[in-house]
């Protein structure tokens, strides 16, 4: 009988309010995870990087990433996870509240594996993120996770 870890979810967002109607919805799906915040993205890289704090922290499974951060926007901490050997292979999901075309485009070409508008609507929140963790966790096939 196989036995299932729990799946490690970066989430990396400033508004307090979206991490709440994020960490609600996944709370009520049956996907056994583990949610991180990072605040910014400075915080976001400490994680990933396991510094200052986060030695030991998890290899996150999936990462949720706003664009709009403070310190570093969430374009150069895409631009860095997927230049970085050791991260690059973390499935990342564009969560904000840009549909600007440009934005879209750039974070493509940066290699996001999927960029997701934030609804307004409270509940309609809470069902994209809902289909979101099913896709990304009960659907596609992550890579293995190293542990670092």
């Amino acid at each position: 009988m196989a036995v299932y870890r729990a799946i490690e979810i970066l989430l990396v967002e400033d508004n307090p309010g979206d991490v709440r109607l994020t960490q609600e919805a996944l709370k009520e799906n049956k996907i056994r995870n583990n949610l991180h915040v990072a605040k910014d993205g400075v915080e976001a890289m400490k994680f990933l990087r396991r510094i200052n704090g986060s030695a030991e922290a998890p290899r996150p499974d999936l990462i949720l990433l706003d664009l709009n951060l403070p310190k570093k926007d969430g374009r150069e901490v895409l631009t860095e996870i997927k230049t970085d050997e050791n991260l690059r292979s973390i499935p990342v999901v564009i969560l904000t509240t840009s549909d600007a075309d440009d934005d879209i485009a750039k974070a493509y070409q940066q290699y996001a594996n999927c960029y997701v508008r934030k609804p307004i609507d409270l509940n309609r929140f809470i069902e994209v993120v809902k289909i979101i963790e099913n896709f990304w966790l009960s659907i596609v096939e992550l890579p293995p996770n190293s542990g670092r």
